[in-house]
């Protein structure tokens, strides 16, 4: 009986992290199959290109597709390696232990997704080392255990090279653990489509935009650390379809969030108002 009840209520946690509704994803190029072939062959997967280009939805549309759970981390220079596995916790007169979301699901199966792991410490990173090998296991050091991964569990991070510095980069010792799958902002005609999908405007704007953020996207390294995501795009006829008018929302969700620098953000208006 009390493993029953311990197991229901395993089965309602995971069912959280569970995703209801299909998202809304166009492949690219051959990344649902390389996903599947990595899932059934139990590789670790690196999700690797620029902010807002689809990376986490892809994850999403997966997990979906093949009815598994989904537990994000969002990754973090606070982030620790008991964050990942878990914790002792106080529990009236004594303690009991808590698995993090890593634990989770090894423990019991699904994807476990490091958002931009960049950002986590490299001590904290080098947690994940042992599910990336043939092993596929995860020392609990705290309770003297090692956890074998279910058979439905997947490791998969996503990493932005654009990030990268002499301090803040991933180990070769990490990367070359994963297969890696590159992503980049969607071809004209696709881009068009998600935007007018996700924002509810016209063809005709959704062109114009994805038309100022192909512009804005050629100065990357020329001022720019990084383009226009399709996020933004996506910001941008949200804002116009509730009214604001097309400049007005380009400055506030195409401009304003990727630089502060006043000249470069005078030469990305000259681009907004000479497309709308």
């Amino acid at each position: 009986m009390k493993e029953s009840l311990q197991q229901k209520a395993v089965e309602t946690e995971m069912q959280e992290y569970r995703i209801s509704g299909e998202p809304f994803y166009l492949p690219i190029q051959d990344e649902v199959e390389l996903f599947k072939i990595a899932y059934e062959d139990k590789l670790p997967l690196m999700l690797k290109g620029p902010t807002g280009c689809g990376k986490t939805r892809f994850l999403g549309f997966m997990a979906y597709k093949m009815n598994l759970p989904l537990i994000t981390i969002a990754c973090h220079e606070d982030l620790t390696a008991s964050d990942l596995v878990g914790r002792y916790l106080l529990d009236g007169g004594s303690t009991r232990w808590q698995d993090g979301p890593l634990s989770l699901a090894v423990r019991h199966g699904g994807i476990c997704y490091l958002d931009e792991i960049v950002e986590a410490r490299k001590d904290t990173t080098v947690v994940i080392h042992p599910l990336t090998d043939d092993r596929r296991i995860l020392p609990l050091e705290k309770r003297g255990q090692i956890l074998e991964a279910a058979d439905t569990f997947m490791l998969a991070v996503s990493y932005n090279p654009g990030y990268q510095t002499v301090l803040k980069d991933l180990k070769q010792s990490t990367k070359q653990r994963f297969i890696t799958i590159e992503f980049d902002y969607p071809p004209a005609s696709l881009e068009e489509e998600i935007v007018v999908h996700e924002s509810g405007i016209d063809r005709r704007t959704a062109s114009d935009l994805r038309k100022i953020a192909e512009k804005i996207r050629s100065l990357k390294d020329r001022g720019l650390d990084e383009g226009v995501s399709t996020r933004l795009l996506i910001y941008a006829g949200v804002l116009i379809k509730r009214g604001v008018s097309p400049r007005r929302a380009c400055t506030v969700a195409l401009i304003k969030p990727i630089t502060d620098d006043i000249e470069i953000q005078k030469t990305l208006e000259e681009i907004v108002s000479a497309v709308v």
